[in-house]
């Protein structure tokens, strides 16, 4: 039949566009390395935005109050917590004067928790380099100058890290890793790297690392100030004013557990899925409806004689791009058998997120996230924040 065969044409050329893709990436795509060499002279400011993050953030300060061949500081924004997260990051330094707490001012209107929490904690910063960082992820010891050295040895003015995942429970180990696939398969690296178009812009906002003059040249988070997809955004403005972007691979030195079960995973993806579309509704339809033609029809093709080659092929295909990207991200290979369900799962969530768009807005940590439009007029009121330190 015409309409199949055109079908299965579609899907195999997608899917071989996607392994090419992948397979130019894996050779050229730069992971972090602990042998590293740096201007120790520089200084490096590692921003933490914290809110409600008791579980975590005693580790995660600990954790980088020992790296070493940097010279840094840590400043942690108590973002309104509920849980004793800035007690717990105080003691955990033990008195080191590298570590500073600050208590966030109320968030004004017309901005994201995040985003206030990071904007504040760059008023205060002193560093050259500014790197924000989330609250869970775990760093090893050369990390941290790793990062450093990926940005001065490339001069480039912005380095964004893909952290390596720590997946535990079966949803993060169905959702998770597909963040991997997608970076691998769906982005050449050499266009976010060497191309001047925004369309080509990625980042991951579990550790970004910028040169302040960039930061600052793009308005810092002034510029993204409602926007739940704050890291990419950041990134599309930086190409547009010619500044270089980089991404790296985390390589075991940069880890992060970002979701801890099924309501995490589901609630984290859903309240960014619809922005990484544009917050176009039938953008993000789409999407799902080429994903179930792409990894869900093949195993329809199984039934059907004349196509049952086809079929299998295709899945082939489907199980290579999943399998590869767990490799190279040091996930688990054969949960890729599980790709039927991850795609299912990612239904829900792209439902979830839909249902949100249209009844007022995301939830996450007790806030509702909404698409609220600040004014000129706000921004330019909360560019020098008042903040009050508690140093450790």
């Amino acid at each position: 039949m015409l309409w199949l065969d055109l079908l299965v044409l579609f899907i195999g050329g997608a899917l071989f566009i996607l392994l090419f893709t992948m397979a130019a990436n894996l050779l050229i795509f730069p992971k972090l390395s602990s042998d590293n060499t740096i201007n120790e002279d520089m200084l490096v400011s590692v921003l933490i935005p914290a809110r409600n993050e008791a579980a975590v953030i005693g580790e995660t300060v600990s954790r980088l109050l020992a790296q070493r061949g940097v010279r840094f500081e840590l400043l942690v924004m108590d973002d309104h917590s509920e849980d004793g997260t800035r007690d717990i990051a105080l003691q955990a330094a033990d008195d080191d004067a590298q570590l500073r707490v600050l208590e966030s001012q109320p968030i004004p209107t017309g901005w994201m928790g995040k985003s206030w929490a990071c904007w504040q904690l760059a008023q205060v910063a002193q560093g050259d380099v500014l790197i924000f960082t989330d609250a869970d992820v775990q760093w090893e010891a050369d990390a941290l100058a790793s990062v450093v050295a990926q940005m001065t040895q490339s001069d480039v003015d912005m380095v964004t890290v893909w952290s390596t995942q720590i997946t535990e429970t079966m949803a993060e180990r169905l959702t998770v890793p597909l963040m991997a696939m997608v970076i691998l398969g769906y982005l050449p690296t050499v266009m976010v790297h060497y191309s001047p178009f925004k369309a080509f812009a990625a980042a991951n906002g579990q550790c970004m690392a910028w040169r302040r003059e960039a930061y600052e040249a793009i308005g810092g988070h002034t510029s993204v100030a409602n926007n739940v997809l704050d890291d990419v955004t950041m990134a599309h403005l930086a190409k547009e004013k010619g500044y270089r972007i980089r991404m790296v691979d985390g390589a075991g030195l940069v880890n992060a557990r970002m979701y801890d079960g099924w309501q995490s995973a589901r609630d984290g993806y859903a309240k960014n899925i619809l922005a990484g579309y544009g917050n176009s509704v039938p953008a993000l339809v789409a999407g799902g409806v080429f994903h179930w033609l792409v990894f869900l029809v093949p195993y329809g093709l199984l039934v059907l004689p004349d196509y049952r080659l086809a079929g299998v092929i295709l899945l082939v295909m489907g199980f290579a791009l999943r399998a590869v990207s767990a490799f190279w991200t040091r996930q688990r290979v054969l949960d890729t058998l599980l790709m039927p369900l991850s795609v299912l799962i990612f239904t829900w969530i792209a439902g979830q997120s839909i249902y949100w768009h249209y009844t007022g807005g995301a939830r996450w940590k007790g806030r509702v996230i909404s698409d609220a439009k600040s004014t000129q007029a706000d921004i330019i009121n909360t560019q020098k924040p008042i903040i009050r330190t508690d140093e450790g």
